[in-house]
């Protein structure tokens, strides 16, 4: 995907013409200056030279040899536009829409089988005046994502790219007054509802815009479209949807149980969906996004999803788990009673084209956002734009997409359960003891302010100069701390660390049995490490989890960066901060509270041996890979993900017998005022 991005570097500027015109793409530097300018006011057209001429005089079927192709996919799109097919400019897109994501799909097909970066570049430009704003962006981070040739290159946030999808709408009018009046501002962002709403409590976390990032990047990274032809397998894509999901919903049952709420419940196609969501938002263009009242009933989605067939596929699916296997399109079966049946349910309940058979299981997951999202207008009365739910940037700020993946989650865990209990050879290591685990500092969360720019939501205008405008959003951190765990190896081995961090009580103070308990803990942290012969000392600090990622720099620091890095004065290296999918690294800890929340720190040492990477893993701090895989490669641990509490534990005795693996008892506190 990357390959794109590089390729768009071309319209630089002046000095950036001779290093497209070699056999080799520029260096990282005039890459992310061109990302940054085709990205640059999305809504608006191009201001960059060299961007305008490629647009203006390339023409992408002129030589169809700069294809892998041979041009196939860029005839078809041209054929599209030609024809007047594709979706307007200044019009709303939606992934859930069928026809908008083919025509993405379409521009990705091209920048994907452009052979060269000057070719990818030249088409970016050309399509990015002719296509829709939002398919072109979905397009282009896709292709700089997948491609080979946008390695390194650091995509801007999305919520100063598109704001509209990340930002209130009182806050945006604010922004709009300021241009016109030419008075700077710096506006507060509210989260929505009122201290009537109880959800309110927990509005912080699926409202905050680095966990929204999270999400929609882990989509693009495992986009359910996703075709081997492209170039690569995704590998475990099935799992990891599960995985990826099941820590969004078990997070956000620890930050309910943290503000006294119970823990969140399912959604039911028979009854009614009991919190309804405001979301004070309004699309840059094609109206608001739909309110949903509170207790609306699921109905039929006219001519695109009805509710039987949720009821239908759902059956279908729970009946594979009873009876341990999937029915492939061929009639083939396939066993699902095993570490790797997960892949496939996940495949089947997303459905991606992974899928063995989508046509008898449906698209459980894609289908349930979309007649969710559309029970404000069920039947197209009102022509209401998509709402939250039909958009991986905004679904998290709804309540109800936890009631969601909750109903998800619970089928998922009863695939789980009906697989055997891990045996004690199977959970233990050999001749390695845990003998110790603690946590230097405070496990302490607070609320801080964080600044946005919001320059790219109100239009330009020659004739008006730009003022500065930004808004500031409470958001959640914690304070830095480190891991400390004692073990005693009998002989040099390579082991894995797999930290949990489990809710101990239930909303009635009641203690979690555990059994209970298991389910419900959030994966910290999972590294390698070479273990000596002898007593083993080893540390590890929360800002290097691999479940984390830190915040993407702001697009204003990416342009100037690059622009100085481009002009010689500096180097531009950002490798740290080149992928988006991971929870926000301050989030790593549920909130808490203030008199301390009692959590049980879980700890299991596990032989690494079999992981083919374990040397490289061994140094590595900052790939998110846990719940986001590595690009292009075979997910690191071949263990399943959340080993050793993905099954059952009848018997805690089996686990805790075994002296690699140990807790503690630990309490969270929360600073301050919320």
């Amino acid at each position: 995907m990357k390959l794109v991005l590089a390729v768009l570097c071309l319209a630089v500027g002046a000095s950036a013409w001779p290093q497209w015109l070699s056999d080799s793409p520029p260096d990282l530097a005039h890459r992310q200056q061109t990302v940054n300018r085709l990205l640059y006011r999305s809504t608006e057209p191009l201001r960059f030279d060299e961007l305008e001429a490629a647009a203006a005089n390339f023409h992408p079927d002129a030589d169809t040899s700069l294809y892998k192709d041979d041009g196939v996919a860029a005839k078809r799109l041209l054929k599209e536009l030609e024809d007047h097919r594709l979706l307007e400019k200044h019009h709303w897109f939606s992934l859930f829409n069928t026809r908008q994501r083919e025509e993405a799909l379409m521009l990705f097909d091209v920048l994907m089988n452009s052979k060269t970066w000057e070719t990818a570049v030249n088409n970016a430009a050309y399509f990015r005046e002719r296509v829709n704003e939002g398919e072109f962006v979905y397009a282009l981070y896709a292709a700089v994502i997948h491609s080979s040739l946008g390695e390194g290159i650091v995509l801007p946030p999305l919520y100063e790219v598109t704001p509209h999808m990340f930002t209130n709408s009182e806050v945006i009018q604010k922004a709009y007054t300021a241009k016109m009046t030419q008075t700077p501002g710096k506006f507060r962002m509210e989260f929505t509802g009122s201290q009537k709403n109880p959800e309110q409590r927990v509005a912080y976390f699926g409202e905050d815009i680095g966990m929204n990032v999270h999400h929609v990047t882990w989509h693009l990274d495992f986009p359910f479209w996703w075709n081997d032809a492209y170039g690569y397998h995704l590998d475990r894509k099935g799992e990891l949807f599960f995985w990826a999901h099941h820590q969004l919903t078990v997070r956000f049952d620890a930050e309910r149980l943290s503000n006294n709420l119970d823990v969140v419940d399912e959604l039911y196609w028979d009854k009614p969906i009991k919190e309804g969501f405001a979301p004070h938002t309004t699309y840059r263009y094609g109206g608001e996004f739909p309110t949903r009242p509170d207790n609306a009933r699921f109905e039929d989605v006219d001519g695109i999803v009805r509710v039987r067939d949720m009821i239908i596929h759902e059956t279908r699916i729970r009946d594979a788990i009873a009876q341990g296997y999937i029915t492939a399109a061929d009639g083939t079966k396939i066993d699902i009673r095993n570490s790797e049946g997960i892949d496939h349910l996940g495949d089947i309940i997303e459905s991606s084209l992974y899928s063995p058979n989508a046509q008898y299981y449906g698209a459980l997951h894609n289908s349930a956002h979309v007649i969710l999202g559309r029970q404000a207008d069920p039947h197209g009365k009102f022509n209401l734009p998509p709402s939250v739910m039909e958009h991986f940037e905004t679904a998290t700020r709804d309540p109800a997409f936890f009631r969601l993946h909750k109903y998800m989650d619970n089928i998922f865990k009863e695939h789980k359960d009906s697989l055997p209990p891990y045996t004690a050879e199977e959970i233990g290591f050999p001749g390695v003891h845990l003998t110790s685990i603690g946590v230097e500092g405070k496990l302490e969360t607070f609320f801080e302010d964080f600044e946005f720019d919001l320059r790219m939501a109100v239009d330009s205008s020659e004739s008006v100069k730009e003022v500065a405008v930004s808004a500031t959003v409470s958001r959640l951190n914690h304070n830095d701390f480190t891991y400390k765990f004692d073990i005693k190896s009998d002989a040099a081995k390579h082991a894995v660390v797999r930290v949990f961090l489990c809710p101990r009580r239930d909303s009635n103070g009641i203690i979690y049995t555990f059994e209970e308990g298991r389910w419900n803990c959030i994966e910290m942290d999972k590294f390698w490490t070479k273990l000596a012969a002898g007593d083993n000392h080893v540390e590890r600090k929360s800002s290097d989890s691999s479940v984390t990622v830190p915040d993407v720099p702001s697009f204003q620091t990416l342009i100037t960066e690059a622009d100085k890095a481009v002009a010689g004065s500096s180097d531009f290296d950002f490798a740290h901060y080149a992928r988006s999918c991971g929870i926000p690294n301050r989030m790593l800890l549920p909130k808490g509270s203030e008199n301390g929340m009692e959590f049980a720190l879980v700890v299991s040492v596990t032989d690494g041996e079999s992981d083919e990477q374990h040397d490289a893993l061994e140094d590595a701090t900052t790939e998110s890979h846990t719940q986001c895989g590595i690009h292009g490669e075979k997910y690191p641990d071949h263990q399943p993900m959340g080993f050793p509490l993905d099954r059952r534990i009848p018997d805690e005795r089996v686990f805790l017998s075994s002296d690699n693996n140990a807790y503690t008892i630990v309490k969270v506190y929360f600073k301050g005022e919320h």
